[in-house]
């Protein structure tokens, strides 16, 4: 941490697996960053409050400092949980309703997660809600964002509001065909990651926009052209990631309709790359987001909804 600076607020991704801790100045600058394979699951044994004591200390943070936390954090399992915001819901009202986690010896709150309520079409989320609030979403008009990952969540907004959202498990499962269907035979132990400009995973990506998303059919087309056509693993896994990634897109696409602005993609690496290019595919305007950066702009601002430091033009 820089000398002559002093940190406002620390901010949290707390998820499954891994969580990041960034400590932010007065004017959202990044003065200490941690990142470690200490989520939820480590957590619930070493205990969330000595982890996260222990990212703090190790960055020199002042023991007053407060503290927010999106993610699993806040789940049933996690530290405490943060009770979902039923949507629809104004983006800024789920911030500002984050819980505080009591007998602490500094200020610590955990946003919520969304939940879609509606008979027909349940669903949850938890991190998320915190992205697509730093993602920078005009405050009119409706826009359609895609947040990519094991469990793609695609999201409507109409005039600053979360108006419904949907899950894909894309990436769950790509890695439950990989090793527990019949096409581990065809993909083998180890595949190589998955490129955009992969021929392979281009052309499977046009057969399910083609067909509108429907992959079940075509599963068992990438084991028989392992037989018959000596596809070999690495381009196995480019048809399925293809496949999958298209038929995600196409199922959306499908269920939001046509969109004035462009579709907001909220991802970082490589997988912002391989959504990139089939939205393209797909014909679709793309805005990216840095998935890095939007959840730390939504913690920042969670903080400012919950007067844990000053909004901005609001002195202090």
């Amino acid at each position: 941490m820089p000398a002559n600076k002093a940190p406002s607020v620390a901010v949290v991704d707390w998820g499954t697996t891994r969580m990041r801790v960034w400590l932010v100045d007065e004017a959202d600058k990044v003065l200490a960053e941690r990142r470690g394979d200490d989520g939820l699951i480590t957590a619930q044994a070493v205990g969330f409050s000595t982890i996260l004591e222990g990212h703090l200390a190790a960055m020199g943070a002042p023991e007053a400092l407060p503290v927010i936390i999106c993610g699993m954090a806040g789940s049933r399992q996690g530290w405490l949980e943060a009770p979902y915001v039923t949507v629809p819901s104004p983006i800024d009202a789920i911030l500002a309703g984050a819980i505080s986690i009591p007998g602490q010896r500094r200020d610590i709150r955990i946003v919520p997660g969304l939940a879609q309520r509606q008979a027909d079409a349940p669903d949850v989320m938890r991190g998320e809600e915190t992205q697509l609030a730093g993602a920078g979403l005009p405050a009119n008009g409706r826009h359609l964002v895609c947040m990519p990952g094991t469990h793609s969540k695609w999201v409507l907004a109409e005039d600053g509001t979360v108006a419904g959202f949907c899950t894909w498990p894309t990436g769950e499962l790509f890695s439950v065909l990989a090793a527990h269907s019949i096409l581990r035979h065809s993909l083998g132990e180890q595949p190589k990651p998955v490129t955009a400009g992969n021929p392979f995973f281009q052309d499977w990506c046009r057969r399910a926009l083609a067909e509108g998303g429907d992959v079940t059919s075509r599963l068992f087309s990438i084991r028989a052209a392992g037989l018959l056509q000596d596809l070999q693993p690495d381009d196995a896994a480019a048809c399925l990631s293809g496949l999958l990634i298209g038929g995600e897109i196409a199922s959306a696409n499908r269920r939001y309709g046509a969109s004035a602005a462009p579709i907001v993609l909220i991802a970082s690496g490589a997988l912002a790359t391989l959504y990139q290019a089939v939205l393209g595919l797909a014909g679709l305007a793309v805005r990216t987001v840095d998935a890095d950066e939007a959840v730390r702009s939504g913690l920042i601002e969670a903080a400012r909804e919950n007067g844990m430091i000053a909004k901005s033009g609001v002195a202090a």
